[in-house]
């Protein structure tokens, strides 16, 4: 049984994945002090620095679909519902767990609305313009294991260990 209950969880997962293919893929990584930035990794290709953000795909009807802004509307009184992360990222790193796979898209590649999709499944219309296919952007392929958490006995009086 997998343990993705939580937004966190998701996305510290997400994180992991995209951080193995990256490395796998040759990049050094950096990983930014502080919660107050718009990126989740530095990635360094030797010729330069770049700023990533990671996000989930979910795969529906043929497509990887994932969030290209964040959202404050959970927040009490949010000055915006959402920001996009134009000039503030420079790739969006993908982890889909229905594929396995890691997508590696640039920013630019990407218009600065709710999501994005990339194609896994050919277009049942044969369209070919203005589509993101998924294995033109994926850098690797990631299969996390399912973690089933269990918590440790406590400690009693008697279960410590005896010193001698």
């Amino acid at each position: 049984m997998a343990r993705w209950s939580t937004p966190r969880d998701v996305g510290d997962r997400t994180t992991l994945a995209v951080m193995l293919a990256l490395q796998e893929a040759g990049y050094e990584i950096g990983i930014p002090f502080g919660e107050n930035v718009r990126y989740d990794l530095i990635i360094d290709d030797g010729a330069r620095l770049a700023r990533v953000q990671c996000k989930t795909g979910r795969l529906r009807g043929g497509a990887i679909l994932f969030k290209t802004s964040s959202t404050y509307a959970h927040h009490r009184a949010p000055i915006q519902a959402s920001r996009h992360y134009q000039g503030q990222i420079d790739f969006f790193g993908v982890y889909c767990r229905e594929t396995g796979g890691v997508y590696l898209i640039p920013i630019d590649d990407v218009a600065p609305q709710w999501q994005a999709m990339l194609r896994v499944d050919a277009p049942r219309n044969s369209q070919r313009k203005r589509i993101r296919l998924a294995a033109d952007y994926q850098i690797g392929t990631v299969t996390l294991p399912s973690v089933v958490i269990t918590r440790a006995p406590r400690a009693s009086s008697g279960a410590r260990g005896s010193s001698a």
